[in-house]
């Protein structure tokens, strides 16, 4: 009896995550990102996890942050394949700061991810924060 229900509610936890996602993309979310960013995106700020509401699409107008993106290792270091982490970017760009992307904004690539999971910087907090201060530039 009790594998049975245990069975059962395995069944409801891998069938919940797709009937909630409208596409792959977001479901890749859910299952990779939400964790730790939370379905809104809104991070959580006690536990340094950055929000991506109206923030997000900044980091795609200075230099070195469009592949700061690809390079934080909830990025580089996730199981997704270099087209399915580019899909799940440019959705994240897209669902939860399209505002702030820049007018020529060019989705990322399975080659573009490629190339900068590559090249991952050790020390990843102090790249986010030159990128914050100069995102903060007037």
């Amino acid at each position: 009896m009790a594998r049975r229900a245990l069975a059962l509610f395995a069944v409801m936890l891998i069938g919940l995550p797709a009937s909630w996602a409208t596409e792959q993309r977001q479901f890749d979310y859910m299952v990779n990102c939400q964790g730790c960013h939370l379905p809104d995106g809104s991070g959580n700020p006690q536990r340094q996890v950055p929000a991506f509401p109206g923030q997000l699409g900044k980091f795609l107008s200075v230099p070195g942050g469009r592949e700061y993106l690809v390079q934080v290792p909830g990025s580089a270091l996730s199981g997704l394949s270099d087209e399915a982490l580019a899909g799940v970017l440019n959705w994240m760009l897209t669902t939860f700061s399209p505002a702030e992307l820049p007018s020529d904004f060019k989705p990322y690539s399975g080659h573009e991810v490629h190339q900068s999971r590559a090249s991952v910087p050790t020390n990843v907090e102090q790249v986010r924060e030159g990128l914050l201060k100069l995102i903060d530039r007037p």
